[in-house]
C-alpha cells in the first residue's frame, strides 16, 4: 500500500506526455482565443485609456497655464482697482473738502448778513425808541407848560404880554 500511495504521488509530480501534450493544447487554444477576442480589446482600451490620461494631462498643464495667466490678470485687475479707489478716494476726500469750505465760506457769509441785519434792526428799533421817547417827552413838555401857562395867564394882560414874547422869538429865530 505504502508503494501504491507512492506511485500516485509520484504520477501528480511528474506528468505524463499526455497531460503535458493535452496542456499545451489548452494553453495554446486559450492563448488563441485571448488573442483573438480579449488582448485586442484590453490592448486597445489600454491605449485608449493611455491617450486618455495623456490627454488629461495635457489639458491639466493647459489649465495651470491658465489659471497661471488667469492669476496673473486677476493681480493686474485687483491692482487697477485698487488704484482707480484710491483715485475716488481721493477725489471724495477733495470734494467734501471744497464743500466743507464752501459752506464754512457761506456760513460765514451769512452768519456776517444776519449780524449786520441784527445791527441795522437794532438801531432803527433804537432809533424808533427815542423817537417814541422824545415824542412822549415833548407831548409831556407841551401838557405841563399848557397847565403852568393855563395857570399863569388865568389873567388876560398875562396872557397877551407872554404872547407877544413868543411872536417876538419866533420872528427872531
Amino acid at each position: 500500500m505504502i508503494l501504491i500511495y507512492k506511485f500516485k504521488h509520484m504520477e501528480l509530480v511528474t506528468p505524463g506526455l499526455g497531460l503535458f501534450f493535452w496542456t499545451l493544447i489548452t494553453f495554446l487554444l486559450l492563448v488563441y482565443i485571448l488573442g483573438k477576442f480579449a488582448w485586442k480589446p484590453i490592448l486597445n482600451s489600454v491605449k485608449e485609456r493611455e491617450k486618455n490620461i495623456e490627454e488629461s494631462l495635457k489639458a491639466a498643464e493647459r489649465a495651470k497655464e491658465e489659471l497661471k495667466n488667469l492669476t496673473s490678470e486677476n493681480e493686474r485687475i485687483l491692482k487697477e482697482a485698487r488704484a482707480e479707489r484710491d483715485a475716488i478716494l481721493k477725489e471724495a476726500r477733495e470734494l467734501k473738502e471744497k464743500i466743507l469750505s464752501e459752506a464754512r465760506e457761506s456760513a460765514k457769509v451769512q452768519g456776517e448778513k444776519i449780524i449786520a441785519d441784527a445791527r441795522l434792526q437794532i438801531e432803527n428799533e433804537k432809533m424808533a425808541a427815542l423817537n417814541e421817547l422824545k415824542n412822549q417827552v415833548a407831548s409831556l413838555s407841551i401838557e405841563i407848560a399848557e397847565k403852568i401857562l393855563q395857570k399863569e395867564l388865568e389873567d388876560s394882560k398875562k396872557h397877551e404880554e407872554y404872547a407877544a414874547r413868543v411872536i417876538e422869538k419866533v420872528m427872531l429865530n
